[in-house]
């Protein structure tokens, strides 16, 4: 299928993503596949200004009606899930697997939130006062502001825009500006179910290309409530204090060192298949790959010996050809990142396998490696700091409670598992004694969330939560409502104001 026909049959026009300045290149093979238009202050303006009308009017809908739309959003999705996920693939290196993996995710969002439609739910509260009565209402906030990252180009920003649809938020939509193909074919596809709804507002949602001054721009306008961005804990620290500054509210997926234990009594075959699907899918560039790999004196020899062997074992190629498990690095800067990191290890005193650059002759300009696995002494400065790329940093363990201080010892806390076969390490694991992260698993590896459970995790990781749970209520407001319908005027704690 050529580029042309696949926009085509997302109901894209290719001749308009020809026409910009701005070049789009695929990390398959570095070739560029479409010339985009960055916005400017001005294009911005005017888009923030038609979202914030949205509301207005979007706001005053039923749930269940906004809900409505996106049930049809779904299954705009399962009609395009094949062609949306292979453009995921060309746009951003990943597998076609992960590439239709990922719509999949956004089609379960999307039940998800038809379902939450119906569930806003606030609380009843006793009142001390005779004759009155307390409630929690949830209401809509505004314009949201979603900021993605080029790995999981679409399923991140569906988690927000189908939740803050249904919450009554228009959102404004910025990819990295290495993905704007798969947030066009987005857009188009929501504008498809808008018309079918009727009376929906295409401007529910709209698609800002950009680099940084967009970015900023987006968190410093105070007609945006939510700024919601998932990057690097660098982004995070810059982005914050910008909304923080206006008192705009914050929703943060950063950073991730993720972690995995693997004690003595673990299910090593169990593990072994756990790590490689962790460590090197995505070529090692999911904010939950695992990057640290703690295990078990006692088993560790057996244990590295077995993912040496596996990991000789992993196709590494095109992310479109069916046998590929590993398709490349996003692009030059990611591979140079890749090699400072294991040339720093080697000087710490790591011994690294692997990490060399693979299909040069092929694809000069794209950035294929071999997954590297790096057995360190110790905990190291370079194993505290995240990485995207396939590095898995190998360390030895004594005692459990050892185990569980290194793992806690580096300033992300997104994902974490442990590998045990023995209850008291498990439940010791999960307990607040425990992992530290937001995600804290047993016998299963930290990647591959599903969005029952709410997503997200602490420290550096930035905190916020996204998908299941009560995720919903980020996107709404909440305010205590107290009725009196008594003839009397009591004040709360007994207080006697006046005569009487």
């Amino acid at each position: 299928m050529t580029l042309d026909t696949l926009l085509g049959s997302l109901h894209l026009d290719p001749a308009r993503l020809k026409a910009g300045a701005q070049p789009v290149r695929s990390p398959i093979d570095g070739a560029e596949v479409a010339r985009v238009e960055f916005d400017t202050g001005q294009s911005l303006d005017a888009k923030i200004a038609r979202a914030a009308a949205a509301f207005a009017a979007w706001r005053q809908v039923p749930a269940p009606r906004r809900g409505e739309l996106i049930r049809l959003f779904g299954e705009e999705l399962r009609a395009h899930k094949e062609a949306l996920g292979r453009l995921v693939t060309l746009e951003s290196g990943k597998i076609l697997q992960e590439g239709l993996g990922e719509v999949q995710e956004m089609i379960d969002i999307c039940d998800f939130a038809v379902g939450l439609s119906r569930q806003l739910y606030g609380l009843t509260i006793a009142s001390e006062r005779p004759g009155h009565r307390m409630m929690e209402t949830w209401h809509p906030l505004g314009v949201c502001a979603v900021i993605s990252a080029f790995n999981f180009p679409v399923a991140v920003w569906s988690w927000n825009f189908a939740l803050a649809i249904v919450c009554g938020d228009p959102v404004l939509w910025k990819p990295s500006e290495k993905t704007p193909l798969t947030a066009f074919a987005c857009q188009r596809l929501f504008e498809r179910a808008a018309e079918r709804l009727g009376g929906a507002l295409p401007v529910l949602s709209q698609v800002v290309v950009g680099g940084r001054e967009i970015g900023e721009r987006l968190a410093d306008d105070a007609r945006v409530a939510l700024v919601s961005a998932t990057g690097s804990c660098r982004m995070g620290h810059a982005l914050a204090p910008r909304v923080a500054g206006r008192f705009g509210r914050l929703l943060l997926e950063l950073g991730g060192n993720n972690g995995m234990i693997v004690a003595p009594s673990a299910d090593l075959e169990l593990a072994v298949r756990a790590i490689l699907f962790s460590a090197v899918g995505t070529a090692g560039q999911r904010c939950t790959s695992l990057r640290r790999l703690i295990v078990h004196t006692s088993v560790r020899e057996t244990l590295v010996g077995r993912l040496k062997g596996a990991y000789g074992q992993v196709a590494v190629g095109s992310p479109l050809d069916a046998g590929t498990l590993m398709g490349p690095l996003v692009d030059q800067a990611a591979f140079e990142a890749m090699q400072e990191a294991l040339r720093r290890a080697a000087g710490e005193g790591g011994q690294v396998s692997g990490g060399e650059r693979l299909l040069a002759r092929d694809y000069p300009d794209a950035w294929y490696v071999r997954p590297a696995i790096v057995e360190m002494p110790r905990q190291t400065e370079t194993v505290c700091e995240e990485t995207f790329a396939p590095i898995l940093y190998v360390m030895a363990y004594d005692d459990f409670g050892e185990a569980i201080r290194l793992h806690n010892a580096v300033p992300q806390g997104l994902s974490s598992c442990v590998f045990t076969n023995d209850v008291r390490e498990a439940e010791a694991f999960l307990s607040a004694e425990g992992s530290d992260c937001g995600i804290a698993n047993v016998n299963i590896g930290p990647s591959g969330a599903e969005i029952g459970g709410a997503f997200g995790g602490e420290k550096e990781t930035g905190g916020g939560r996204e998908a299941g749970s009560d995720a919903w209520r980020a996107y709404m407001r909440r305010a205590t409502n107290t009725v009196n319908y008594s003839k009397e005027l009591p004040l709360a704690q007994g207080i006697t104001f006046g005569a009487g």
